[in-house]
């Protein structure tokens, strides 16, 4: 009895050190321009309530740290961007590896996610950016450089999220993985709004470094 009950005890101490030891997964978390705009129980007059504290609560119960804000007012994307950007070198500087950190936009918040890859131009950072590409971006920001491990997701129902290849085709930092998903909710520009798995599991196996998903 002594040596069983002396195994469990070693058992138990080497399954707690080792998730002791096991290193956090980051997400910050970048919400649509509807959110920054309005307060959470005003409904979108297409789309109806933007479930922001589901989506976050969502990431949190499936074990994430999650850093994010209800942004207030018209932010500028850039200067936002770079803010995110220093609170990952933040992280980075605490020894967190870069590989742990997810960079998750929708819509206007998928512009500014985009605008921190630029950035930060760090090839081992994840990043999904999702319902905010449009071909006419090459033109109108031809700034952003797509750097990090990249996933893009996209509505077909949605005439302001399409496939980001050709971005991608023109950046010149590493990208050392890069995925597209298109969607078919038929809930167009408002599947972003709401905590839907459709896009919220396939992101959370990017968090963590699943690269290889349908």
């Amino acid at each position: 009895m002594k040596t069983i009950s002396g195994i469990l005890i070693l058992l138990s101490f080497f399954l707690s050190s080792f998730f002791l030891h096991q290193e956090p997964n980051y997400i910050f978390f970048l919400h649509n321009r509807f959110v920054e705009a309005h307060e959470l129980n005003e409904s979108h007059p297409q789309y109806g309530l933007a479930e922001y504290n589901q989506i976050i609560k969502v990431f949190k119960n499936n074990g994430f740290i999650v850093i994010s804000e209800k942004r207030k007012g018209n932010i500028n994307v850039k200067e936002y961007a770079i803010k995110v950007k220093k609170q990952i070198d933040s992280l980075l500087a605490k020894g967190v590896s870069a590989d742990h950190i997810t960079v998750i936009g929708t819509s206007k918040g998928g512009y500014i996610a985009q605008y921190v890859s630029t950035y930060a131009n760090n090839p081992n950072l994840n990043f999904v950016f999702i319902a905010c590409f449009n071909d006419r971006d090459i033109e109108r920001l031809p700034d952003i450089n797509f750097c990090g491990n990249i996933l893009t997701i996209y509505e077909k129902t949605d005439p302001l999220g399409v496939s980001a290849l050709k971005r991608k085709e023109i950046s010149d930092c590493e990208i050392k993985h890069f995925k597209e998903i298109e969607l078919n909710t038929g809930l167009k520009h408002g599947f972003q709004f709401k905590a839907l798995k459709e896009w919220m599991i396939p992101s959370m196996k990017w968090a963590r470094r699943n690269y290889d998903i349908n």
